[in-house]
């Protein structure tokens, strides 16, 4: 069991003392629409991490050999005035515009690779060796990207900051990375989400791409990364959240990864806490389609958090007339998994939900 830091009591005390007054139903602002934009303003607000809408994105392209119906690319661009990014590109043979997947990868604690994780890599041996061994542990030998660009997505898959092309991170370095940046007035969490709402928007302004069709889709980290930028930006049409969604209180308990540190801190933003609780959050994207599946053997997120956290997801859609664009599924034999059969479930749901016109 991993002990709670801190004075004996003083953590039951804080949990006790969190009421999430910003939450839709306990804040006092009663019209849905409102209550978005003062919400997401609140979590605008605690990024830290400056807006980037000027930013140019100044994208640099490298073709790479053709998948099985559709092309690879590489790209680099700029998603912060102080970041430069390279990901990977997918576009279905045909003529678009397509719909598109924003695809974010997980954490996992393995650094050696990042988009890899999602999309097959065809410019590295060394990490289509890791990336392959990534994909038979949690994705049934798949790789996700790969998948969805065959069903006819555009995809697009970028590096976070610490794996990849932006790494590798070694484990115990992540609290420092989190640390230096606290200290110079940022936030490694605030930048992650600044990141991925600029990706969203790179990618629906692709003339190959229809904009009324971009979704946020991921797996772990993934997930959290997904509802996170389905609720900081209107670009984002849909999500898909794999193995990700929690209450906190249920989450802050002995034993429970998150307090080890580590890999929180990718998770983090200080004071949120006081005006919203994870659920809540993500509910900033209602009423737009959300898929969110849970494995009933993650350790990580235990049953109880799950649990409460889909009940007031549930709540929240149906209070905006909008029950049936949720999607709540908890899979009883899976564990921390996104396995064939969840994906091919996963997809089917997106298509559906983000059809274009007949």
């Amino acid at each position: 069991m991993t002990p709670v830091p801190g004075p004996p009591g003083l953590h039951q005390a804080l949990k006790d003392d969190l009421r999430f007054p910003l939450a839709w139903g306990t804040s006092p602002v009663r019209d849905f629409g409102q209550w978005r934009r003062a919400a997401r303003a609140k979590v605008e607000e605690l990024l830290v991490v400056p807006r980037q809408d000027g930013t140019p994105y100044a994208p640099e392209y490298a073709a790479g050999p053709d998948g099985d119906g559709y092309t690879r690319e590489s790209v680099t661009l700029s998603l912060t005035d102080r970041t430069r990014v390279r990901g990977a590109l997918l576009t279905p043979h045909g003529t678009g515009p397509f719909p598109a997947v924003l695809l974010l990868h997980d954490h996992g604690s393995r650094f050696d690779i990042g988009k890899e994780k999602c999309v097959r890599p065809w410019y590295d041996d060394a990490r289509l060796a890791s990336a392959e061994e990534w994909a038979d542990r949690y994705f049934g030998g798949r790789f996700i990207g790969d998948e969805l660009a065959r069903r006819g997505h555009v995809v697009l898959c970028l590096d976070a900051l610490g794996w990849g092309d932006r790494g590798p991170l070694a484990y115990e370095q992540q609290q420092a990375l989190a640390s230096n940046l606290y200290h110079l007035g940022s936030s490694l969490a605030g930048l992650h989400a600044r990141e991925d709402q600029r990706a969203a928007a790179f990618l629906a302004g692709l003339d190959r791409v229809d904009s009324r069709r971009v979704a946020a889709a991921g797996f772990s980290m993934g997930g959290y990364r997904a509802w996170q930028t389905a609720a900081l930006s209107d670009h984002v049409a849909a999500a898909v959240s794999v193995c990700w969604m929690t209450g906190l209180r249920e989450m802050m308990v002995p034993g429970n990864n998150t307090l080890r540190g580590q890999s929180a801190f990718h998770m983090l933003h200080p004071g949120l806490a006081r005006h919203l609780d994870i659920p809540d959050v993500a509910s900033i994207a209602a009423p737009r389609p959300m898929l969110f599946f849970h494995g009933g053997r993650d350790a990580l997120f235990p049953a109880d958090g799950v649990r409460a956290a889909y009940r007031r997801l549930r709540d929240v859609w149906r209070s905006c007339g909008a029950g049936e664009r949720l999607r709540l599924k908890t899979w009883p034999e899976r564990g921390h998994v996104f396995d064939a059969g969840m994906q091919d479930e996963a997809w089917e749901w997106l298509e559906s939900v983000t059809a274009g016109p007949a």
